[in-house]
């Protein structure tokens, strides 16, 4: 079975992502109770896609989130480093555009985008801040970043409760997942990821301007929201 080391190679990152992409949906649909479409639908509206926009939608999987966006009339990317994603949403191929391409070195030239949308993969990278780089160099100034990521609670109940589910998701996977052990990784993967403030800081240390967040569902997930000057 893939697993991906939590020093996050591409390769083997990838590699532990084509492994799951048969049944990942279902998965974060188990994994969250469902809430996973709610958080997803916060990012859409914070994107706020617009007839003629043009937007990057970053680590879009199976591109389900992708064809949302491009339902109100934006132009839509969908990149992923994972060809087995990407080969789960061919069946969008004709609403968005499907390119392979690493977060590290976007294939993209300067100034493409309007929006850069990244949801429940910037932990996954390899280096974040040279991500942040990369999406602030590919979005037109004055575009905007939407990130929406797992995050750490504030209220240390909170986060006892949501630090014993996570630990709790291997055992769930082995009944649901096409590849358990590569839920091992994701777990250690949200442990370790910062909370709300540590990575809004993050994000106006790569160059970006009007860092914004909120929590969602008590924190157990962030929202941040940054413009390009």
């Amino acid at each position: 079975m893939t697993r991906a080391r939590l020093d996050r190679r591409p390769d083997e990152v990838a590699a532990m992502f084509d492994g799951v992409a048969k049944r990942y949906d279902l998965m974060n649909r188990v994994m969250t109770f469902g809430l996973e479409s709610r958080w997803r639908r916060e990012a859409m509206e914070t994107v706020d896609p617009q007839p003629g926009m043009t937007i990057l939608d970053l680590a879009a999987g199976t591109a389900v989130s992708s064809v949302v966006l491009a339902s109100a009339g934006a132009r839509v990317v969908a990149a992923d480093f994972s060809l087995g994603m990407l080969e789960q949403g061919r069946k969008y191929g004709n609403v968005v555009s499907l390119v392979a391409g690493d977060a590290l070195r976007l294939p993209f030239a300067d100034e493409s985008f309007d929006v850069v949308t990244i949801s429940f993969g910037l932990r996954n990278v390899a280096d974040v801040d040279a991500a942040l780089g990369e999406m602030l160099r590919v979005t037109k100034p004055g575009g905007r970043l939407v990130i929406c990521e797992t995050s750490q609670p504030a209220r240390p109940i909170l986060r006892f409760g949501n630090r014993t589910w996570l630990r709790m998701l291997p055992t769930v996977a082995s009944r649901f997942s096409s590849n358990p052990a590569a839920y091992r990784y994701l777990t250690e993967s949200m442990l370790t990821w910062p909370d709300g403030d540590t990575l809004g800081r993050r994000i106006a240390e790569s160059g970006w301007g009007g860092v914004q967040w909120r929590g969602l569902t008590f924190g157990v997930v962030a929202l941040h929201r940054a413009t390009r000057p």
